[in-house]
């Protein structure tokens, strides 16, 4: 009896696992403490060291945003293998530079330049999506995105230990090491069967759009994943800050924020999959919903949290949401997207995502600032609420607009 032959998307998922996993795990390991760098650098007041912390986090995702479309055309001529290997290989040479900053600017301009270089992730979503049979859409897209987030479980707590003993340097190091990991398991284990759009073929916006039924969903989720990202990232600059200001300057500061950091991954971990399984037999809709309704009420209590404890407990909650936010996103994006434009459909979805990246940060610095670190919970509260009345006023139209076409 002949063993079946695994298919090939299934070996580039694998693939793909490991590079997500090699860049959630690398970005993590450095990303907690950054706040705790920066304050190395010099004697900063509380004001400034979160604008200063607000610009590190948001410099990548600024520049992430305007390069996207064009990487999302590019890829959709040459292929998503080159984008990847063009990510993986430019956050090794980025994220070991940053590592050697002197000072605040130049960590700041290093990050701005790593911003151009970035987007593994979209792209190994983008691949997969153009191959995955769409009846696995939905698990195959929870599979993968465990794999980005149980990099960002371990990533912390690896680097809150390293950081703790070795200085916040080493985890930079680290990070570059883990995306040339990366560059060679892409390059050596993943096959793509590209079929390149036309060179006369359009490529704008517009034409990106054509052979989409349900306009509206795809753009409320791309509008989604902005709005999510700048819930999730906008406690970036402040979580060691707050948690440092819940342990009165006691105790091990960047383990215990790297395991606060790293908790919403295990939630996410375990329960991506199933929520990937469930939205394929209810539909994301529901799922999507469901999560933002969850996470409001998971970040409105945190701005009551006086304990680490309390805000880990949580903060660990908010990774359930997670799992039913950005993975059912990308699901609906996967079913309703053309093969031909589905690079620069999940480029413009980075994009979005990079701009609520940046826009989260920065209102977080200001508000912590202005107010104090548990305001940012009101914010984010206030985003997710936005959030859900943008997907459900979607959904409603794009249903008005079917049974008027069908009537």
């Amino acid at each position: 009896m002949t063993k079946t032959k695994r298919p090939q998307w299934q070996k580039n998922v694998w693939a793909l696992w490991f590079g997500n996993f090699a860049t959630g795990a690398g970005a993590s390991m450095s990303m907690p403490f950054l706040p705790l760098f920066i304050n190395e650098m010099g004697n900063f007041p509380k004001w400034q060291l979160t604008l200063y912390a607000g610009l590190a986090f948001s410099s990548v995702f600024l520049s992430q945003a305007i390069v996207s479309p064009l990487w999302g055309s590019l890829a959709d001529r040459t292929g998503r293998k080159p984008m990847l290997l063009r990510a993986s290989i430019g956050m090794t040479i980025s994220a070991t530079l940053t590592g050697l900053s002197t000072n605040v600017w130049m960590l700041i301009a290093i990050r701005l330049i790593q911003g151009t270089f970035s987007g593994y992730i979209n792209n190994a979503y983008a691949l997969v999506a153009s191959e995955v049979p769409r009846d696995q859409s939905g698990r195959t897209m929870g599979a993968l995105t465990t794999g980005n987030v149980g990099g960002q479980l371990i990533g912390p707590i690896i680097g809150g230990y390293l950081s703790g003993v070795f200085g916040y340097r080493l985890p930079f190091y680290m990070f570059g090491f883990m995306m040339l990991l990366a560059s060679l398991s892409t390059w050596i284990f993943v096959k793509e069967d590209f079929k390149p759009i036309k060179k006369a073929a359009k490529t704008g916006i517009k034409d990106a759009f054509v052979g989409i039924k349900h306009k509206r969903v795809v753009v409320a989720m791309i509008v989604s994943s902005m709005l999510i990202m700048a819930a999730t990232t906008s406690i970036n600059p402040i979580i060691s800050l707050f948690v440092k200001e819940l342990m009165h300057n006691h105790g091990n500061i960047a383990f215990t924020s790297g395991i606060i950091a790293a908790l919403p991954g295990i939630a996410t971990l375990f329960s991506a999959p199933y929520l990937g399984r469930l939205g394929d037999h209810v539909g994301p809709e529901k799922i999507l919903l469901a999560g933002l309704i969850f996470s409001a009420v998971v970040f409105f209590p945190m701005f009551f949290v006086t304990t680490v404890l309390m805000l880990g407990i949580l903060r660990f909650l908010i990774g359930i949401a997670n799992a039913a936010l950005l993975p059912i996103t990308q699901t609906v994006m996967t079913l309703e997207a053309p093969a031909r434009s589905v690079s620069r459909i999940f480029s413009y979805n980075q994009s979005f995502q990079a701009i609520g990246a940046v826009v989260g940060p920065m209102l977080a610095s200001g508000v912590a600032g202005v107010l104090d670190y548990r305001y940012v919970f009101l914010m984010t509260t206030i985003l997710v609420v936005i959030n859900l009345l943008v997907v459900v006023i979607a959904y409603k139209k794009d249903k008005v607009k079917i049974t008027s076409t069908s009537a």
